[in-house]
């Protein structure tokens, strides 16, 4: 009886046999021993039919670089391993103008155009999933790695990841959860990234209208097309649907302005009621800062030797702001708290809080609402924001009495922050900063 052994021995020699019988190797992959700093591809060798020796072709890189993760690329490079393992045992030569081949996967695209699509489809799915672990097909015709939708998203936002912020993210992927669990529920049929159709998005997005708001499925339009975009930049969907799928009109909601006379209960009341809260406020309304902006603050970001203060805006690095007088005026000694503690948590200033940004900023507007909007009976449309609303409005009009609308706007946009003249006058529009004069005489 023969051994193991003697098995193994065997079956290596007949695949030495084998590969001296054929004029190339088995495409291998080279992963950098993990190092994603490195680049990753498919290499193999041909034999020149001149020298009659297996000579090293050019390394297969695709777009496999650009994932960031290590399963990412492995998947990638095994759909390109096997697609071109494929392409050599049909007959393609890097030696040669491969014209014969070329002519025989035009012909197989053109009898497979000729099959009803979902057959087609089937078709070129039964003949590979099996092949690839069940986790990607290719196309016939282009050889192109076609993820599954889950698949195809994970790597958009692995993508996505280097350049937007984490709230961005965490938004983009509860979008594209979201979008799965309905395909899922509505189009079973729908395995594939290149099978979602413009039609199955229109679907979707008309489900996210019915059962919420205008303006909430708006929010899932451009969440959606920018993952798309990243998907259709890299070759895995042809078009990015949705840039043509119309913006529906929605009517935003916008925080009102305080009256003068409501403003100023609400902060005599807090100075008794809630002093932090009340400071926490003054910096949306002394410093024009967004609820957000304030929540970002650490004790080392207010500079009360040079008077300014440093906050990461909206969408932007890190800004410098002058400190008012005012706000000057209402902080205490910041000399005894840790420079890199957080400035306003639930208990005090500098204290250690383990929140990330939304949770603190949800903590202030609930906090606000209990002290403040259920004591006052403010509805709705009236929050923190609503502060700056009103500060920026004060501001606006004691410019406008001594100066033209555009030189009091030039001088509001440096205390503001707002970076074009476009920006801010849109924005008075919204808050109504600016009303006319009485026009009784013209009627």
């Amino acid at each position: 009886m023969l051994t193991l052994n003697e098995f193994i021995i065997l079956e290596h020699r007949n695949e030495h046999d084998l590969e001296h019988n054929i004029n190339y190797s088995i495409p291998k992959i080279y992963d950098a021993n993990g190092d994603l700093s490195k680049r990753w591809y498919v290499y193999f060798s041909y034999r020149n039919p001149i020298t009659g020796k297996l000579t090293r072709q050019k390394n297969v890189y695709g777009t496999v670089n650009k994932l960031k993760n290590r399963e990412d690329r492995l998947t990638l490079l095994t759909a390109y391993r096997k697609c071109l393992l494929r392409l050599l045992k049909k007959g393609y030569s890097p030696y040669e103008d491969n014209k014969e081949l070329h002519k025989n996967l035009t012909k197989e695209k053109t009898t497979a155009a000729i099959v009803t699509p979902s057959i087609a489809h089937q078709k070129t799915m039964q003949s590979t999933t099996n092949a690839e672990n069940n986790t990607i097909y290719t196309h016939a015709t282009s050889q192109i790695a076609i993820p599954k939708v889950a698949d195809a998203f994970k790597i958009a936002l692995g993508l996505k990841s280097h350049s937007v912020s984490k709230r961005t993210l965490d938004d983009y992927t509860s979008t594209t959860n979201n979008f799965i669990k309905w395909l899922k529920k509505n189009h079973k049929e729908v395995v594939y990234i290149d099978q979602i159709s413009k039609k199955i998005l229109l679907d979707y997005l008309n489900s996210v209208l019915s059962r919420s708001s205008a303006r909430n499925r708006n929010n899932y339009r451009i969440n959606l097309s920018s993952v798309f975009q990243v998907l259709k930049d890299n070759d895995y969907v042809k078009e990015n649907y949705l840039k043509d799928i119309s913006t529906l009109r929605s009517i935003p909601k916008r925080n009102r302005g305080y009256l003068e006379q409501e403003q100023e209960k609400i902060f005599r009341y807090l100075e008794n009621r809630d002093p932090l809260l009340l400071l926490y406020i003054k910096f949306i309304s002394f410093a024009f800062l967004r609820p957000v902006e304030v929540c970002r603050l650490k004790v080392g970001d207010i500079d009360l030797e040079n008077n300014i203060i440093r906050f990461k805006a909206k969408n932007k690095p890190y800004k410098t702001k002058i400190l008012p007088q005012l706000l000057i005026d209402a902080l205490p000694d910041l000399s005894i708290y840790d420079k890199d503690s957080i400035l306003f948590t639930p208990e005090g200033l500098g204290i250690s809080w383990d929140a990330t940004v939304e949770s603190r900023r949800d903590h202030f507007s609930k906090r606000y609402k209990q002290v403040v909007k259920n004591h006052f009976g403010f509805d709705e449309n009236y929050g923190l924001y609503s502060f700056r609303h009103t500060y920026i409005t004060k501001v606006y009009k004691n410019l406008r009495q001594n100066m033209t609308p555009f030189a009091a706007k030039s001088s509001l946009m440096l205390i503001t922050g707002h970076t074009t003249m476009t920006a801010l006058e849109k924005y008075l529009r919204t808050i109504d900063a600016e009303m006319p004069a009485d026009y009784s005489d013209m009627l």
